[in-house]
């Protein structure tokens, strides 16, 4: 038997690009389309989507309005907006309304799916994550995602590693300066080079710098 797929919720009145969306979502997704912001609120109401895809401007009732009424209803569905309004405080208005990204059009799907993905992973319980080149990192859930690996899980020590870097990338760190901050007082500046080769081994080669003669700091920037 084949997995169920999660459903998505798509308000787009686009007539050409909502059909094209639901298609392409319909890979991973179980989608729902609806071009009109009223009867996307009436479906979204009952709480039984996965995730939301919606469109800013939509007839009847717009984005914003969709989002605020159903967080106000407690409504916690992951939603991600999409519109081609593009200004920064556009972008500020989406999220203060609840929404979980935003997403400008035009857009490439494979983002779309990362995105998505995303949402519903800090929805899930995963946490906020840092972006890291193509990776995502969980500091929460000690979980790096990547689009060709999946899903790699750090220990204790290798995820406090990647967050001091991930938390100051433009920094470069002494192996002493990582030691004080992530290992105890028995261990050897060599540990810190056997646990940036772990990080690289489980994720990527050039997650982690090496500055000669200096240390090491974040790579893939």
């Amino acid at each position: 038997m084949s997995e169920k797929r999660p459903r998505l919720l798509l308000a787009e009145d686009d007539p050409s690009l909502g059909p094209i969306m639901a298609r392409v979502l319909d890979e991973v997704y179980e989608v729902t389309l609806t071009p009109d912001g009223a009867d996307a609120l009436s479906s979204a109401a009952d709480g039984s989507y996965d995730v939301m895809i919606v469109d800013r401007r939509l007839p009847t009732m717009d984005g914003i309005s969709i989002v605020e009424t159903l967080r106000k209803a407690g409504t916690t569905t992951p939603i991600l907006i999409l519109t081609a309004l593009g200004t920064v405080q556009d972008k500020v208005r989406g999220l203060d309304a609840g929404a979980n990204d935003y997403l400008v059009k035009p857009f490439e799907f494979d983002e779309l799916f990362a995105r998505l993905r995303a949402i519903r992973r800090v929805a899930a319980g995963e946490g906020p994550f840092v972006r890291i080149g193509a990776l995502e990192f969980y500091p929460e859930s000690r979980a790096v995602y990547s689009p060709y690996d999946g899903r790699v899980i750090l220990t204790e020590r290798e995820c406090d590693l990647l967050k001091l870097l991930a938390v100051h990338p433009e920094r470069t760190f002494t192996r002493d300066d990582i030691l004080r901050a992530v290992f105890s007082a028995d261990d050897t500046p060599g540990t810190v080079d056997t646990y940036v080769h772990y990080l690289r081994r489980k994720t990527e080669p050039d997650i982690v710098t090496t500055v000669r003669g200096r240390g090491y700091r974040l790579g893939m920037l």
